[in-house]
């Protein structure tokens, strides 16, 4: 099976997201007759949190203003487009040796759009921030590879920033379009260009979740997406030569790696205080886009700006880049959101996540009621597409 494809999901995945579906519709027809207040899916006049949800505990319900939201589709929601871009900053690259034997460089940017750090997880070595390699006032070759702003690998008695004199044997043997020593760091723009007319690179743009990466909550499957998207972008060429070697396809060089945009916006956007309280109405009976609406936030109050922004710094832009990305997600409003308000970013192919569960019968990966309930007010309240 294609590690990259987005065909049609198996049968058995196919009838797994009808019943999910079907679930959805005849919960939504039993609970109707049990209980009359229940939210109505999510109508796109509510995306502010200004507005009062239509359901609130111990208040009343204007019935007309319930029949006109539940006449509007369920996830007509437009992309949260900004204006223009916000200015992005890498401030500090550093080399990350993973668990699984791979390696990865852990890039954090500094913004003016909030006061938060942000983080790109870049595997492979053809991926390279401007603002990070650009020359600073008054810095020393030392300060530029303390900031990560160095070509090549770093070792005791380096002296320069711009030239490795291991870079010629590694970039033969890797083939990742690393810089030789004759090459300084703006060459490495062009070398991207040329190899992404074989293969656009991997892209996953990630909410922090605390409850689903650290505190091994299984009410989402957060921690399982990120997990898998640093899988796939971590394979060593063997695997993927192995992979397209029963498919009779070629590997391009750059086929390995890519970016893991991680954004601060936790619970959707809304705080981790406040996602707990949102857990507390799920026990209490709401779906995960009923508890955000009565506690006045939208469903989703995320924005992707910040991270189309750093997929231009890191080189993956329409104007170094024209042959796009391939982002894993199953929120196709994701797709026009990660472009940018001007198209800075090409999203080429969407590479769809399936849950672990369901690719292996649940002998492996999230198996729990309350994920069940998550994904099925994905695909039926916020238009998630699993297949």
């Amino acid at each position: 099976m294609s590690l990259d494809s987005t065909s049609a999901a198996p049968p058995s995945l196919n009838s797994r997201i009808d019943e999910l579906r079907g679930d959805a519709a005849s919960q939504t027809d039993a609970t109707e007759h049990t209980r009359g207040d229940i939210t109505p899916a999510v109508p796109a006049s509510l995306l502010s949190p200004s507005f009062t949800p239509p359901a609130t505990p111990g208040g009343t319900i204007n019935q007309a203003q319930l029949l006109q939201q539940t006449q509007q589709p369920t996830h007509t929601k437009p992309p949260k487009l900004l204006s223009c871009l916000p200015n992005v900053e890498c401030i500090v690259r550093a080399r990350i040796p993973t668990t699984n034997g791979a390696e990865m460089f852990l890039h954090l940017y500094h913004n003016d759009l909030d006061n938060k750090e942000h983080l790109a997880i870049v595997f492979g070595n053809s991926i390279r921030s401007r603002s990070l390699d650009a020359i600073r006032p008054g810095e020393t070759e030392m300060d530029r590879m303390i900031r990560g702003a160095y070509i090549g690998t770093l070792r005791p008695g380096r002296v320069s920033s711009w030239y490795d004199s291991s870079a010629n044997t590694e970039s033969a043997s890797s083939g990742q379009g690393r810089s030789t020593p004759d090459a300084p760091v703006s060459s490495q723009t062009s070398e991207l260009a040329q190899s992404s007319t074989n293969q656009a690179p991997l892209v996953r743009i990630h909410s922090e979740c605390y409850t689903g990466e650290t505190a091994w909550s299984a009410r989402c499957d957060c921690g399982e997406q990120l997990d898998e998207a640093a899988r796939l972008m971590s394979l060593p060429m063997e695997t993927l030569n192995e992979v397209a070697s029963q498919q009779d396809l070629s590997v391009p060089s750059n086929a390995s790696g890519g970016v893991i945009i991680y954004l601060r916006q936790e619970g959707r956007g809304i705080g981790l205080g406040e996602k707990l309280k949102a857990y507390n109405l799920q026990d209490l009976g709401s779906d995960t886009v009923e508890a955000n609406l009565l506690l006045r936030h939208p469903a989703d109050a995320r924005s992707y700006g910040l991270a189309t922004a750093m997929l231009v710094d890191l080189g993956l832009g329409v104007d170094s880049n024209p042959h796009g990305i391939r982002l894993l997600t199953n929120n196709p409003d994701k797709i026009r959101a990660v472009e940018g308000p001007n198209r800075e970013v090409v999203v080429k192919e969407r590479v769809l996540m399936v849950p672990l569960a369901w690719r292996t019968g649940g002998k492996m990966g999230i198996t729990s009621t309350e994920v069940e309930g998550y994904l099925r007010t994905k695909i039926s309240k916020m238009g998630h597409m699993l297949q």
